[in-house]
């Protein structure tokens, strides 16, 4: 599965965020993080404290990763409309769900500060970022005055992790698509002469 000259450590992180996607935290065993990675015995406890030590490093790769990936599109071109309709519509595995969202689902994950600190961390700073955007888009004209950043932005964050939810139920991206279409038809650019 991986190259030769991929390191050890590298091969465990990389293996842990996949079983930890796919499978939750309980579900991620040693033994299968070894087999995934293709490392012998030991090779855990060598380069990690244990299970908990590489989990955290997993899941601190997956959230700076969606991190880097969700401010490309929020920091990039276009009026701030059209950044977060970029955000909304960037290109997802819909039907696999988010990393980080699948982590909130698990108690062993909620339950340890440690291992939640990198997936609150990574929530808030997105939504932050789309509240700041909000703010911009009101003093431009672009956004209603009467929009709160916070609310759009935990609005927007729910949109999305509540369609993935409700697009692996129906076996179809169709739920996620329309929550999508939805959002941006309320936060669609206001118009000369338009009500707040």
């Amino acid at each position: 599965m991986y190259s030769g000259g991929v390191s050890t450590p590298e091969r465990l992180i990389e293996s842990t965020r996949e079983l930890l996607w796919e499978r939750g935290y309980v579900g991620t065993s040693p033994k299968a993080i070894l087999e995934r990675a293709g490392a012998g015995q030991g090779s855990m406890y060598h380069h990690f404290k244990g299970k908990p030590d590489l989990a955290l490093a997993a899941i601190r790769r997956t959230a700076q990763e969606l991190r880097a990936s969700a401010e490309r599109v929020l920091d990039g071109p276009g009026t701030p409309y059209e950044r977060i309709e970029a955000y909304l519509r960037r290109e997802r595995d819909v039907l696999r769900g988010c990393p980080i969202g699948r982590l909130t689902m698990d108690p062993d994950i909620i339950a340890s500060a440690e291992l939640r600190a990198p997936v609150d961390e990574t929530i808030d700073r997105i939504r932050r970022r789309i509240a700041e955007i909000v703010e911009e888009g009101k003093r431009q004209g672009q956004f209603a005055p009467a929009l709160d950043g916070e609310e759009i932005g935990a609005t927007v964050l729910a949109t999305v992790q509540g369609g993935y939810v409700l697009a692996r139920a129906a076996g179809s991206p169709a739920p996620f698509d329309a929550g999508v279409r939805g959002l941006l038809a309320l936060l669609a650019p206001r118009t000369p002469g338009q009500e707040n």
